[in-house]
C-alpha cells in the first residue's frame, strides 16, 4: 500500500490531496513551566505522531502537548457555551415561533 509522509493512502482520499496546515504559536518570553506526563497510545498512532514529528520538524512531545491544548481548549469552550445555554433555558429566555420562523426563512431551510 503507497502512503504519503502522513501515512495516508492517497488512493483512499475521496476528493484530492488534502493539505496540512502546521501553525505556531508564539511563546511568551519567560520560561512556561510545564511537567511531565506519561500516555498510552496505539501502535498505530504512535507510529503516524512519528512520521508527523520527522515532517514537521517538531518533537513528538511538542506535537502531543498541543494537541492536548487544543481539545482542553475546545472541550472548555463548549462546556462553557452548553453552561451559558442551560442558564437562558432555565431563565426562560427562548427564541419566539416568529423568531425561528424568520430565520429559517432567511436561510431557506425546508424541514418539509
Amino acid at each position: 500500500m503507497r502512503r504519503n509522509a502522513t501515512g495516508i493512502d492517497p488512493s483512499r482520499l475521496a476528493h484530492g490531496p488534502v493539505w496540512y496546515y502546521v501553525h505556531m504559536r508564539i511563546q511568551a518570553l519567560e520560561p512556561v513551566m510545564s511537567t511531565t506526563m506519561t500516555i498510552r497510545l496505539e501502535d498505530e498512532v504512535k507510529d503516524r505522531l512519528d512520521r508527523l514529528a520527522e515532517s514537521t520538524q517538531r518533537s513528538k512531545s511538542f506535537l502531543a502537548a498541543e494537541a492536548i491544548r487544543e481539545f482542553v481548549e475546545n472541550n472548555e469552550w463548549q462546556i462553557a457555551e452548553i453552561r451559558s445555554a442551560l442558564k437562558e433555558a432555565n431563565a426562560g429566555d427562548f427564541s419566539s415561533d416568529k423568531d425561528v420562523d424568520a430565520l429559517a426563512k432567511k436561510w431557506k431551510v425546508n424541514a418539509g
